[in-house]
């Protein structure tokens, strides 16, 4: 075609660009800057590659015109590219240094090689430009739904044709047990378009969790519309997925309108997805109430938040365990994915035991700090006092109006514990010391001799070296891999503090370490509120804004 092309008479020229535009749907002034570059290279290999030639096409007669580019020196070194300026002003008598003349080449009698050249370079610029045609096309349909027909298979990996562009959905983004042919129908969605040397590749995923929650948008009015909102999805493609919703209208169940009449808006999801069971859950802005949802269909009994960690305990009955943990862990996992939490599942049996070997710890506590026999270290547990300090700080009538007690015996074991106290400082100073860590610690407000001790041991024995520590140094962090949480201990685990506490101290110990200014702190505050405020932002992908207590109520 392209030989054709150049060897063609002008009107033919202009046609073959006319085709070739229309065919790769790019822009008729792109074929014709490619031919520009295809006779400019054979122009070269006829007269010297030591030339700077210009070729140029007339968009509308079709002519070609050839010639040499001479740039306006003072004095001449490459006589190909350059011309005095004497010279110059002889052709153009306006020419000024570094101004450019071009000089009229004869019309270029193309041979078999240059012509196969010039269709070499035709092809790769109408390549490229199509290349970049597609990109700019997909680069903002990332996040949705496309239809396409499979073109071929490469091991595993699905080619498919969208029309004007070519995509691929890797193996892992495929359904398990899922087989595809050439000329199947597919439906997935768009997760990334980017660059490559190859061209722009367009990454489609069939397990992606916001595959399903498109496929809602599509299948229910009220998601499309943003009358229901899904708030998160958790998905074990091809096998079972949990999917969040919540209603911006009091009169709309959320459940009900995702479900559809005797299933049919469900059910048409679930075709799409080869069978994947789905469990609709109601959302909940209360923590404990959406992962009880999230659990179903186990029944909860009771639920124990530690906000800080973001764990939860949850009790069930004995005989639900199973159904609560599902198989292979799966239940609990989509739960856990789901709401964002770490959920720890036992049954009321052993929640009994633990309490009770909690009890019986606390009692055995009281009886070695107190001194005091075990019928009143384990009124002391039963009471709700978990720890020695708060026998020792709480108001003297909280102890004695405990039955049995009275002022005195009140007294007398708030002294013990005091004691028991100083005696336990003078033991972790004592170990602080021989550990060398520093007096200036001691200063920052927030940190006990126990924590002093807890950072000696893991050799925080300086300002310094708090200043030096990060976030996670002291609280620790969780990691997940291959779907399994591993928790990494901090030096100041186990002392009950929030990461920004822990961030608080390492401030307070780099301002005090003269590194940075308090006057700096401040003035970053808005800042840090303002970045909150954008991440609070993102944290909600599936739904606009927050929704509030009411609209949502819990099931």
């Amino acid at each position: 075609m392209s030989q054709a092309g150049v060897s063609a008479n002008r009107l033919e020229l202009l046609q073959i660009a006319d085709a070739v535009a229309r065919e790769k749907s790019i822009d008729r002034q792109v074929v014709i800057t490619a031919m520009e570059d295809a006779i400019q290279k054979a122009a070269k290999s006829r007269y010297g590659s030591e030339n700077e030639i210009k070729a140029e096409v007339d968009p509308k007669t079709g002519e070609i015109s050839l010639a040499r580019l001479l740039e306006v020196v003072d004095d001449v070194t490459l006589e190909a590219t350059q011309i005095a300026l004497v010279d110059a002003r002889r052709k153009n008598p306006a020419a000024q240094v570094g101004d450019f003349i071009a000089e009229p080449l004869p019309p270029l009698d193309f041979g078999r090689v240059a012509a196969q050249n010039a269709k070499q370079v035709i092809v790769q610029k109408v390549r490229e430009a199509e290349r970049e045609r597609q990109y700019d096309e997909y680069k903002d349909r990332v996040g949705e739904i496309v239809n396409g027909i499979v073109k071929r298979v490469e091991y595993g990996n699905v080619i498919v044709d969208l029309g004007r562009a070519e995509a691929v959905v890797r193996r892992d983004e495929t359904l398990p047990r899922e087989n595809f042919r050439y000329g199947d129908r597919i439906r997935a969605y768009v997760y990334d378009v980017r660059r490559e040397q190859r061209g722009p590749q367009i990454f489609l995923s069939r397990t992606h969790p916001e595959f399903m929650a498109k496929l809602f948008a599509q299948e229910v009015p009220e998601v499309y519309e943003g009358i229901v909102t899904i708030k998160s999805v958790a998905r074990d493609p091809g096998s079972r997925a949990k999917i969040a919703v919540v209603s911006r209208d009091s009169s709309i169940d959320p459940v009900g309108a995702c479900v559809g009449m005797r299933g049919s808006r469900v059910q048409a999801v679930v075709n799409e997805l080869q069978g994947e069971k789905i469990d609709i859950i109601q959302w909940s802005p209360d923590a404990a109430t959406f992962i009880v949802n999230a659990l179903a269909p186990a029944e909860v009994v009771k639920v124990v938040l530690d906000e800080d960690a973001e764990r939860i305990e949850v009790v069930v009955p004995d005989q639900q365990l199973s159904l609560a943990i599902g198989r292979k862990g799966q239940n609990v996992r989509l739960a856990s994915q789901l709401t964002g939490w770490d959920i720890d599942i036992m049954t009321e049996a052993s929640e009994s035991e633990r309490r009770q070997a909690e009890f019986a710890e606390r009692s055995a506590t009281f009886m070695e700090a107190l001194d005091v026999d075990e019928v009143i270290a384990q009124l002391l547990a039963s009471e709700g006092f978990s720890s020695v300090e708060e026998v020792a700080f709480v108001d003297t009538d909280e102890i004695s109006s405990i039955e049995g007690f009275d002022e005195e015996t009140a007294g007398e074991i708030q002294a013990r514990a005091r004691e028991h106290l100083e005696k336990l400082e003078a033991e972790l100073d004592a170990k602080r010391k021989e550990l060398g860590v520093s007096d200036d610690l001691l200063q920052l407000e927030g940190l006990n001799m126990a924590m002093l001790v807890a950072l000696g041991e893991n050799d925080v024995k300086s300002v310094e070296d708090l200043a030096d520590c990060a976030t996670d140094d002291l609280a620790g962090w969780t990691e997940r891999q291959d779907k399994e949480t591993t928790r990494h201990r901090g030096f100041l685990d186990g002392f009950g503090l929030t990461r920004p506490q822990c961030e608080d101290l390492i401030l307070a110990a780099r301002v005090k370490a003269g590194w940075i200014d308090e006057a700096d702190l401040i003035a970053d505050e808005p800042e840090a509120e303002a970045e909150e405020a954008s991440e609070d932002a993102e944290a909600n992908p599936y739904g606009e804004g927050e929704t509030s207590g009411e609209d949502a109520p819990a099931s």
